[in-house]
């Protein structure tokens, strides 16, 4: 079940996206990007928190000199640059450096502040995207845009910023409302009318399972997804042009 997926830019590999069923791999995936003097803060938010950042501390405090977490509230409304501000005062207490790392542990708006606070803090720090929403899994962990609302406005202050990878657990969709996980499907499924119709037909033939989240079908989906935008992303990092196709709809 596990896959992987190199995104390239100017023809030179960047990043890869792994797709797993658990966390069994991260440790590995982990010991190729830091070493024993790196410190990590696992950013996540209140809801996911609960289900996971225990196990992603077990695994990530094995790896590195010290691990923190910084938990903000769930929802958009904590998506702005008063919760940047706060975790940036988190991470100087904690005396992270310029080699240290943050570690997104969320779907998109922890992924998008995280992502925006790496890019900032120190004048860039190294990320690590762990989404856990179906949304962050086919879209917003993959591309590198980052960013926060301000006084209203989505997404108007944010940063282009690559992750040093990408690390997909399927099982963390189980603990999704439905309602998340269509939203997921919805992104997933524009790909194949943009991108490939073959696609948009393997929905077609595989809704049930898909619908059901059925391990083979949603990898399928989430591996397909990943691979389109990886390679419309390579083509046009900073959306000057080719990218645009991404919103459509």
């Amino acid at each position: 079940m596990s896959k992987q997926i190199t995104v390239h830019y100017d023809n030179q590999p960047i990043y890869d996206i792994t797709i797993e069923k658990d966390y069994s791999n991260l440790d590995t995936v982990i010991k190729k990007q830091v070493t024993a003097e790196h410190k990590v803060c696992i950013v996540s938010d209140s809801s996911v928190a609960k289900h996971y950042l225990e196990d992603v501390t077990e695994i990530v405090k094995d790896c590195v000199s010290k691990v923190t977490s910084f938990v903000f509230p769930a929802g958009e409304e904590s998506k702005n640059l008063n919760v940047v501000e706060d975790l940036y005062e988190h991470l100087i207490k904690e005396k992270f450096d310029r080699k240290d790392i943050l570690l997104a542990l969320g779907g998109g708006v922890v992924g998008d502040l995280t992502g925006f606070a790496a890019a900032t803090y120190l004048r860039g720090i190294k990320v690590i995207q762990l989404p856990t929403t179906l949304l962050a899994m086919v879209d917003s962990s993959v591309g590198g845009k980052t960013g926060v609302d301000f006084r209203g406005y989505k997404n108007m202050v944010g940063a282009f910023y690559q992750p040093e990878f990408v690390y997909i657990n399927t099982d963390t969709l189980n603990t999704l409302p439905y309602r998340e996980v269509a939203a997921g499907l919805a992104e997933a499924l524009k790909y194949g009318y943009i991108i490939d119709k073959d696609f948009l037909k393997y929905f077609e033939d595989n809704k049930s399972s898909i619908k059901a989240l059925d391990s083979q079908a949603i990898n399928d989906v989430i591996y397909f997804s990943c691979k389109a935008k990886a390679d419309v992303v390579s083509q046009d990092e900073k959306e000057m042009g080719l990218r645009a196709i991404l919103n459509f709809g």
